[in-house]
This record gives structure tokens, sequence and C-alpha cells, in this order.
């Protein structure tokens, strides 16, 4: 009950700080709040991801480094991470920043293959929000949440990061994905390569032709850069989202099971 109270208590919160800052700084002005579509699944998808999906999710881990540490990848990990190793010389800021880079990265790559091959229609659900906004962040499907964190967490574990700064990493990416989606202008300027703004993130949610598979990065969008997947235009914004050339249903039970039954269905646009 505590932590269905912290969820109920966070949404009311974000809900009157995000409804003055995309009241003051919208990139939509017209786009409906309070009965904008599919409002009622994105609340549904804020309680069951902490309640449900992340504690499989965590569960998930918990296999997933068990089984590597049978396969002798603990001995990996105890070199990389011994008193004399590189890692351990470095000061801890410069290894949080590492982490921060290699996880992204990790992110980059892992989302492009989302939607490139025949796990799209589970991240299909993730691009089904026709009206973008803030609470759109909470709307994944639990395969598409699963497979990212488990291979995110398990590669940067493995690499020799420590388990505990990676478990406190995850928080931060959860309440920067909830940032980037907010209905927000902002494009951060001369530093837009650099850091991860709604307007790039709004560009990478579009159905809009010229923005469709591009800004895969969560918070580096010189990843996208170096591999030719970066668009933001100076002086334009997406007015159309949600899923091009297919229809992902609206209700919260439909979406879950859309996967299951498009299992076949491959992005069309390919990268």
């Amino acid at each position: 009950m505590q932590r269905i109270g912290s969820l109920v208590a966070g949404l009311f919160i974000l809900s009157i700080v995000f409804a003055v800052v995309e009241t003051l700084f919208a990139a939509n002005p017209e786009q409906p709040r309070l009965r904008r579509t599919g409002l009622r699944t994105d609340v549904v998808y804020w309680f069951l991801t902490p309640l449900v999906t992340k504690s499989i999710s965590q569960i998930g881990l918990a296999i997933i480094l068990i089984a590597l540490y049978r396969r002798n990848i603990a001995d990996i990990q105890t070199m990389l991470i011994a008193p004399n190793s590189l890692l351990a010389k470095q000061p801890l800021l410069l290894q949080a920043i590492e982490m921060v880079v290699v996880g992204d990265f990790i992110s980059y790559w892992v989302h492009r293959w989302f939607h490139r091959s025949r796990m799209w229609s589970f991240h299909a659900v993730h691009h089904s929000s026709s009206s973008l906004d803030w609470l759109s962040a909470a709307r994944v499907h639990p395969v598409n949440e699963w497979l990212s964190r488990w291979i995110q967490v398990s590669v940067l574990v493995v690499l020799g990061f420590n388990p505990m700064a990676v478990a406190a990493y995850l928080p931060f990416l959860t309440f920067y994905a909830i940032f980037i989606h907010a209905n927000v202008s902002w494009g951060f300027g001369k530093f837009g390569w650099l850091i991860a703004s709604p307007k790039f993130h709004r560009w990478h949610h579009t159905s809009e032709d010229e923005g469709l598979d591009k800004n895969f990065a969560v918070l580096f969008p010189w990843i996208d850069i170096l591999f030719g997947t970066y668009y933001m235009p100076a002086d334009t914004l997406p007015r159309r989202f949600g899923v091009k050339d297919d229809n992902v249903p609206e209700s919260f039970w439909g979406q879950l099971l859309y996967p299951f039954n498009h299992a076949g269905s491959i992005r069309q646009r390919q990268l």
C-alpha cells in the first residue's frame, strides 16, 4: 500500500508540475490534456510498470546475473574491478560518467534493434501515443521494458561497473524519459547535439516521414550523429505522432496482446 501511495503522490505532483511547464512552453498548444486520447491507458501503465513490470524485471535480472556467474563471468568481472584494475583506479566521478555513456551506447543499439527487427510489434506500443506528453513515457510494453533493462544492466555489470551504481542509474533514466516525452518545445539550442531534449525525442516519436527511425539515444544525441540517425531541424517541430501505417489498439489489454497477434510484423522502414 505504501508503494501505491507513492505512485499516487508522484502522479499528482508531476501532473501539477507538467501542467504548468507544458502550458508555458508547449510544443503543441492545441493538444488536449485531461481529455487527450489514451490518457486512461497511460495511467494504467503508470501503476503497472513499477508494481508489476519492474518487479518481474528485477527477478529476471537476478536470474540472468546468476547464470552469467555460473559461466565464469564472475572471474572476468573480478579481474575488471580488482583493486589494481584500470576501472578501479579511476575517480568515482569519471566512473559514473563512463557508466552513463556506455549505458546510453548500449541503449541506443537495443533501441535500434527494437525498430528494425521482429521486436517492433512490442516497441510499437510505446510509439502508439498520438498525443505525446510526459505521461506517454509510461506506455511501454512489459516485454520491451524487460529486454531493454536486462540487456543494458547485464552488460554494464559484466563490464565491471558496480551493481549498486547501476541500480542508482536506472531511476535517473526513468525520470529523464518522463522529461523528454513532455509536450514542450525545448531543444537546448547549441547544446542540442550534446544532451537529449524534448524536441529531439519528439522527432523520434513522430509519424511524419522525415523523422521515422531517427534519434534513438536517450541521453546523448551525439551517438545518433556518429551513426547517422540524428534529425532535429532548427525551426520546426513535428505535429503528428503515433505508429505510421499500423493500428495499435488504444486499450491497455489490447496493447498487451497486440504484439502476440502481430508476432511476424517487422518495421517496414529499415534503418
